[in-house]
């Protein structure tokens, strides 16, 4: 699972199907309705948010403006609503560039010209839920290789 902190405007079309998938996953994790998964660390950062069904239907709900935005046809029913401002996530700036260079790395192979378009970029925006702050990659992040 890869819950990535990155803005979905720089996945593949590959990685921004997976990212939905895995993410509306991580929401029936969340709900309680899947035993699978429960213990996947990607969560923890949403099971220390205030509301955590609400971080992560606001989570979905910028994956799905992507989405929509390339005229992808993800279903808007898949997520619950997101009801007035959900308080946002910190980010490290260690974790938003190790996985910008693992994004880069798998674009390189999957979509070269999604690479070559966003290679030059030194600092990606990250997701719109998260606030980026100075710190190391997330202790809950296992070894990208």
């Amino acid at each position: 699972m890869r819950l990535w902190s990155l803005h979905p405007r720089y996945l593949d079309a590959k990685g921004l199907v997976a990212l939905w998938r895995e993410a509306l996953l991580a929401r029936a994790v969340l709900r309680g309705a899947t035993r699978g998964y429960r213990h996947h660390p990607q969560l923890d950062r949403f099971r220390e948010h205030p509301a955590p069904r609400q971080a992560i239907n606001a989570y979905l709900a910028a994956v799905y403006a992507e989405a929509q935005a390339r005229g992808y046809r993800f279903d808007r029913g898949r997520f619950g609503p997101v009801r007035g401002e959900v308080a946002m996530l910190p980010l490290n700036d260690g974790q938003l560039d190790l996985e910008w260079r693992h994004l880069l790395a798998k674009l390189a192979l999957r979509d070269p010209a999604r690479h070559a378009c966003w290679q030059g970029l030194a600092r990606p925006d990250c997701h719109p839920l998260f606030r980026l702050r100075r710190g190391p990659v997330a202790a809950w992040e296992r070894a990208i290789g």
